[in-house]
């Protein structure tokens, strides 16, 4: 049975502003947003980052670079404790393996020259012992020989150790300055293997540092872009918003028109504004923001 029902309509020029309105709405929400557009992006890696991180694994110049250092100053270290002990023996590091491989030659000199001289003072000896009236083949002569002889093989003995001793005092210098010489060699390499590592994480550093830095530039430059493309991709849905806003005024504040019917039926306004309700949803849950808050609003006042 028919019902007769009494309601206000709006005027029609703002139903064909609703009309309008639905029309625009349909056809947008027909076409699917194209968000590949605006997907998110992660800048690359920055040019100075590449060669920080080419730097760091390169074992000339990287972080490995000081290891020939640690390695020289290791075997320093080494033939350094080699050389702390008494030096007794003849391997190496020993006080003999020091000794100079002509000393036995000069010894040899030295004695032969000594020998020499020993057999001319004899001779002179013998020569004013022949002088001397009743000395010659006396024994005093044979004496003074034995004697003469004592004394120089004393010498002679005294001169051999004297040259040994000079011979092991000076090796025994040379081991001891070898060893103070492999110490400083252990300590100059590790203080440049030390510093040149300094060196390379400094410079890593700060290449990494200044890539990041250009790489953060380039980021935010993809963040500006996926920005603007989903702000333009949605602009179409703002646009109708902000024409669905301006029909809700229209609604609220122009006064309706009074027709009784025996059936009602949505008017082309109010089917309008239910599919722009609709649409709401749908941009709000999408981009956080609803543009159509205010249409819906005016729609429950109207309805």
């Amino acid at each position: 049975m028919a019902e007769t029902i009494t309601r206000t309509l709006p005027a029609q020029f703002i139903e064909d502003l609703g009309r309008d309105y639905g029309t625009q709405i349909a056809a947008l929400t027909s076409l699917p947003v194209d968000t590949t557009k605006f997907s998110p992006q992660v800048a690359a890696q920055d040019a100075l980052q590449v060669a920080a991180y080419q730097q760091a694994v390169d074992p000339t110049k990287g972080l490995g670079s000081f290891q020939p250092f640690l390695t020289k100053a290791s075997t320093a270290a080494d033939a350094a404790t080699a050389l702390t002990g008494t030096g007794a023996g003849t391997g190496a590091g020993s006080i003999q393996s020091y000794m100079s491989p002509y000393q036995q030659d000069v010894i040899d000199t030295t004695l032969t020259e000594f020998d020499r001289q020993t057999q001319a003072q004899q001779a002179q000896q013998s020569a004013r012992a022949l002088g001397v009236p009743g000395a010659f083949g006396g024994g005093r002569e044979g004496v003074l020989q034995a004697e003469f002889l004592a004394n120089q093989a004393r010498n002679r003995a005294g001169i051999q150790a004297n040259l040994l001793q000079q011979g092991f005092q000076n090796a025994a210098a040379r081991r001891q300055q070898d060893l103070a010489n492999q110490q400083a060699i252990a300590t100059q390499q590790a203080t440049l293997g030390g510093g040149l590592q300094n060196l390379a994480q400094q410079q890593i550093s700060g290449l990494g540092r200044l890539g990041g830095i250009q790489q953060a530039q380039s980021q935010a430059i993809l963040d500006a872009q996926q920005q603007a493309a989903q702000t333009q991709a949605y602009e179409p849905y703002q646009r109708l918003g902000t024409y669905g806003s301006g029909v809700a005024q229209l609604i609220s504040g122009y006064p309706g028109q009074t027709q009784i019917a025996q059936t009602p039926k949505a008017s082309p306004l109010q089917t309008a504004l239910g599919l722009g309700t609709g649409i709401a949803g749908i941009y709000g849950g999408l981009t956080g923001n609803n543009p159509f808050a205010a249409v819906g609003n005016a729609v429950k006042c109207f309805f």
